[in-house]
């Protein structure tokens, strides 16, 4: 579980006190349905954790599904949460459009419905939506990577998938800095959909395109990793600054060795909680504690000079 230490956060909205009004438990208050994108995905799988033992703590049943971007399966688990009466869903929405109706399904069925992680394109839905600030990590990440590479280089975009604002808004964020040197040159650029294999595969075609790069931004850790994997592959992972998004173990481990040049750690493990703990206040008073429905978190730089402050559950701490 997550430590109790100072942590580097500068969205602090989720410790505020009404949130955590309400924390002692009955013995059984009912179910917590959490529906996760891929617990293969470290991010992910800490996303369903944090969220059920909170849920746990506070006195509920919880599982844990995971559609893996499938609409089908979010549409087919939220029916199963449905059925089973779930007094609130924790969702981390497979598509910005195409979960729109689940969620409303959700909704008309009396279940409130707090998102995490992603956004969906119509408000009034859900309770709350609780994201990273995208734009501000994408921003701080980008700043990072041109102090690595130089302001002068050649480099390749991985993207993950465009189904998700969260690819958009982080590629946007990265445009938005780098065309203010005009020496860059993002010479390649593909889709690898948060997924470390196909950033392996998609990194292979962008170095026999482009052979002679100096640098790789990625919209996440997974795909980062896996052009890390083709880059030693080519024997050209020295002479290239790779930069991921996440703050995930695997990448914060390649931070510590030098194979990483940075990683934007986005807060999951606080997000996640708040949610559960807005859902708990909600199911009791009616209210999420908290005015508006989108909650933005920032995000924080995970560095050669600060890894060593990185704990295993998505957080840095002083």
């Amino acid at each position: 579980m997550l430590k109790t230490a100072k942590r580097l956060l500068i969205a602090a909205l989720v410790v505020t006190a009404p949130l955590l009004a309400g924390t002692a438990a009955a013995q059984d208050k009912g179910l917590i349905s959490i529906i996760v994108n891929d617990p293969s995905n470290p991010y992910w799988f800490t996303e369903g954790q944090i969220a059920r033992e909170t849920a746990e703590e506070l006195g509920y049943r919880a599982n844990v599904s995971a559609h893996k971007g499938d609409t089908n399966a979010e549409s087919r688990q939220i029916d199963t949460a449905i059925t089973n009466q779930a007094k609130a869903i924790i969702l981390d929405p497979a598509n910005a459009d195409g979960s729109v109706g689940a969620v409303r399904k959700a909704v008309d069925a009396g279940i409130p419905v707090f998102l995490v992680n992603a956004e969906i394109n119509q408000q009034g839905l859900a309770e709350a939506q609780l994201v990273s600030n995208n734009a501000q990590g994408a921003a701080i990440g980008a700043q990072q990577w041109v102090q690595a590479v130089g302001d002068s280089a050649r480099y390749v975009e991985l993207k993950g998938a465009p189904s998700d604002n969260n690819a958009a808004t982080r590629s946007n964020g990265y445009t938005t800095v780098l065309s203010q040197y005009p020496d860059l040159e993002k010479v390649g650029e593909d889709v690898a959909n948060w997924d470390r294999t196909q950033g392996y595969n998609k990194m292979q075609s962008l170095l026999q395109a482009n052979p002679d790069i100096d640098g790789v931004i990625s919209g996440n850790d997974e795909m980062a990793l896996g052009a890390i994997a083709a880059l030693k592959e080519a024997g050209k992972l020295d002479d290239v600054v790779v930069g991921g998004f996440d703050g995930s173990p695997d990448a914060v481990d390649a931070v510590r060795s030098g194979e990483l040049a940075y990683t934007v750690l986005q807060p999951v493990a606080i997000f996640s909680k708040a949610a559960v703990q807005m859902a708990d206040r909600f199911i009791t008073s009616g209210d999420t504690g908290l005015e508006g429905e989108k909650h933005l978190f920032d995000c924080l730089l995970v560095t050669p000079d600060n890894v060593d402050q990185y704990t295993s559950a998505f957080v840095l701490e002083q």
